[in-house]
């Protein structure tokens, strides 16, 4: 909505002091498609359009203002209520199918997975969402919080850049796994399980209440309903028993590690 505001912004002034979006795209040195998707809201304003468009349209500092309530989201706004919620949670139980799950991804691997996202992140929002994920990481360290995490093979064997960098990321879980509030189980790939209808995360409140956060493409859903909740940790309880053991689990990972 901020997005959408400040470009409708931009394009109000410019077409009240008779700038073409030509002109104001030349002079900050973007192209014209760039220009319009900012005006249409589909593109965060730049603090360089801002103040170009400020000039330019005789704004004497009301466009170039709007920079900052535009910093860059430090989550998809759809997992903010998941995000407030697990910051509070004294339990915390996830499947995993096809990512090191972000509590227990190094630096690295943040910055691979983002920089593969599409449509592109600029870079101010790469490094926003590596820091605030970064900053998620520290929940590990409360210790009367309990962690499970449950893994498929398949990211634990599929590098996401160098082989250098995956062996980091694997001796990584194993440290994080060392930790006594936090468990580490791998789910073989192959034959049926209960896990393959795919991933979730399973928090429990300081009120002992039950919530399930599951996230897609583009949307993320956290609920509470009963009936949904027995059945995810139904599921869960049984995932967490078809997996490797955690004395197992970190043999698989240090053998993949050793391999690599």
């Amino acid at each position: 909505m901020a997005w959408r505001y400040c470009g409708n912004q931009i394009k109000l002034w410019r077409t009240h002091a008779g700038v073409s979006r030509e002109e104001l795209a030349k002079e900050a040195g973007y192209g014209y498609e760039t220009v319009k998707s900012i005006e249409q809201g589909r593109r965060r304003p730049t603090v360089r359009l801002l103040e170009v468009a400020d000039e330019m349209c005789g704004a004497h500092g009301k466009l170039a203002a709007a920079a900052d309530y535009l910093k860059p989201e430090k989550f998809p706004h759809f997992s903010l209520d998941f995000m407030r919620y697990e910051a509070e949670a004294i339990v915390h139980s996830s499947y995993e199918t096809q990512l090191v799950p972000g509590l227990l991804q190094t630096e690295e691997s943040m910055r691979t997975l983002f920089n593969a996202h599409w449509p592109p992140l600029d870079d101010e929002t790469i490094d926003e969402r590596v820091v605030a994920r970064e900053a998620r990481k520290a929940l590990l360290e409360k210790q009367t919080t309990s962690f499970s995490f449950v893994i498929s093979e398949t990211p634990l064997r599929h590098p996401l850049s160098s082989h250098g960098a995956h062996k980091q990321q694997l001796l990584h879980i194993l440290t994080q796994g060392e930790r006594r509030n936090v468990t580490v189980q791998v789910m073989p790939n192959g034959g049926a399980h209960s896990g393959l209808n795919g991933p979730f995360v399973l928090l429990e409140t300081p009120e002992h209440e039950h919530l399930v956060y599951e996230e897609g493409q583009t949307t993320g859903t956290l609920f509470a309903d009963p009936e949904k909740i027995s059945i995810v940790m139904q599921r869960h309880a049984m995932i967490a028993r078809q997996a490797l053991s955690p004395d197992e689990s970190a043999r698989f990972i240090r053998k993949l590690a050793e391999e690599t």
